[in-house]
């Protein structure tokens, strides 16, 4: 969960087509050589394809130094992990992710974050940690100091492998199903009615900052939502949640099975994450309420605390989409907003 962003994941709403072309991609991009022999621009420093989302929201953020800084923390990272660095991933606007090589031959994704994602890089460690490559990728290395993850390499996108929407939706809740778990006091993990907070206070600045892409009906719903969230928190019935499960998050293992990417973290209920499953999916043909009924029946989970959780995450997504020129995402996830408020 990008809780910096008030979005999920690295990328927000990647349910739709691009994000899911970017998964598929995951052998393209420009690639250098990393230790040893890295490939290098004429200064000597190590040359990265840094993608345009990456980019943009760190010059937009004021922080377009990170980006002259980059090049020699990944160099010092594979130095210290002994890392072959490959391909740039195209997979989201919050950290820099590379194909990397471990000395034994292990396939692995090396992630650097971009500056302000440190708190929520020790926060996606933390569920990584708990799961134990059971349900999400594997965690083989973290530097926070250096905002850095090194994570095992998974194959395809459940979009790509599964055809069916419906089909999809099941196994996702499956997965999904796999890393909740009670979490005792001593994990530091925010909680579901933390999040509920930000989201309701950040909603109406995010309407404002993009001149009011969707009706303030809409933005008052998603409010409300958040707010009837926050007062259901309960600690005693909170578990692990991943914070942004859908179809490009989940990437097929050696095993056929599926594993969870980018995981935010939260100490929360169990429809945070069937939330995000029925934020919006564009080319799905089925309707968003018919389908928290049926995640509902599916797992047991509360249906309205389903769809309120699925307005929050849709309407916060198409906004900061708006913002950051993540398009034509953001002005999907609006549309299909304004049309269930009407």
């Amino acid at each position: 969960m990008d809780r910096h962003s008030g979005l999920g994941g690295l990328t927000p709403t990647r349910d739709v087509d691009t994000d899911r072309r970017a998964r598929r991609n995951w052998t393209t991009g420009s690639e250098f050589v990393g230790v040893p022999g890295p490939a290098r621009d004429t200064t000597g420093r190590v040359r990265l394809d840094v993608p345009d989302e990456v980019r943009n929201k760190v010059v937009a953020d004021g922080n377009a130094a990170w980006l002259d800084e980059l090049p020699s923390v990944v160099e010092s990272l594979a130095q210290d992990w002994s890392l072959t660095i490959g391909a740039t991933l195209h997979c989201g606007h919050a950290a820099l992710v590379v194909e990397a090589s471990v000395a034994d031959g292990t396939a692995a994704v090396l992630k650097v974050g971009v500056p302000g994602t440190r708190r929520d890089l020790g926060f996606q460690a933390t569920v990584l940690q708990l799961a134990d490559g059971d349900g999400c990728a594997r965690l083989l290395r973290d530097d926070l100091d250096r905002d850095a993850l090194l994570l095992e390499r998974l194959g395809a996108t459940m979009y790509d492998v599964v055809p069916d929407p419906a089909a999809r939706h099941d196994l996702l809740c499956d997965v999904a199903a796999r890393l909740w778990r009670p979490l005792g006091p001593q994990v530091d993990l925010p909680t579901g009615a933390d999040l509920a907070r930000q989201q309701a206070d950040l909603l109406p600045r995010l309407w404002e900052e993009t001149r009011r892409p969707c009706s303030r009906e809409t933005v008052e719903d998603a409010v409300a939502c958040a707010e009837r969230r926050q007062r259901a928190h309960d600690d005693r019935r909170a578990v692990l949640v991943h914070g942004d499960v859908h179809d490009a998050n989940a990437l097929q293992a050696a095993d056929g099975t599926f594993k969870l990417v980018d995981p935010g973290g939260l100490r929360a209920e169990p429809a945070c994450d069937l939330g995000t499953i029925i934020r919006c999916n564009p080319d799905s043909g089925d309707e968003l309420r018919a389908r928290a009924e049926r995640l509902a029946a599916r797992t047991g989970v509360d249906t309205t605390a389903i769809w309120e959780w699925g307005t929050i995450h849709r309407v916060v997504s198409g906004l900061y989409c708006r913002r950051i020129g993540f398009q034509p995402f953001g002005d999907l996830l609006l549309a299909e907003a304004d049309r269930l408020t009407a």
